[in-house]
């Protein structure tokens, strides 16, 4: 399912809504714990996990360069948010009837041409995290993410 993208006052939102049989601290481990977060996004670090505190960006490009992002708001197994660009990615952990939701928005000041390759990256790192919680590290599909790459840039046409 695509995201959901809506034009806010100061920019724009997309939102990707999941729902997942396992538990919230199921969930939350997979979601901070840095041996599952590297199953499902291999770019990202957590260094300091609290508000305020550090998720480093690795390039993973063979040259160890990487960058700093600061955890902007934090609120144990319900809630972690980080700079991401200039705009921000919150998660959103909580429990919907039987399952556990996690809802990730991204803030996007301004749609620009790599706003589509970070949608369909978030729309594949998304199923990647429903197979880490499967106790599964699978490899990133490149192709899955070509197509999901198409559909994203589609979506955001409309709002051009």
């Amino acid at each position: 399912m695509l995201a959901k993208l809506e034009k806010i006052q100061d920019g724009y939102i997309a939102e990707f809504n999941r729902s997942y049989n396992q538990t919230i601290d199921q969930v939350w481990e997979t979601l901070t714990e840095n041996r599952k977060l590297k199953g499902w996004m291999s770019n990202l670090q957590i260094v300091e996990l609290r508000k305020g505190g550090t998720i480093k960006f690795n390039m993973n490009d063979g040259t160890d360069h990487s960058f700093d992002m600061m955890i902007i708001d934090y609120a144990e197994k319900s809630l972690l948010q980080f700079e991401w660009g200039d705009g921000s990615v919150r998660f959103e952990v909580f429990p919907k009837n039987e399952v556990t939701l996690l809802k990730l928005k991204e803030y996007i000041p301004a749609l620009s041409d790599h706003t589509a390759k970070d949608l369909a990256g978030w729309h594949i790192c998304l199923e990647m995290f429903d197979a880490v919680l499967k106790g599964q590290f699978p490899d990133f599909p490149k192709g899955e993410w070509e197509s999901w790459h198409k559909e994203y840039k589609e979506l955001i046409n409309q709002f051009r």
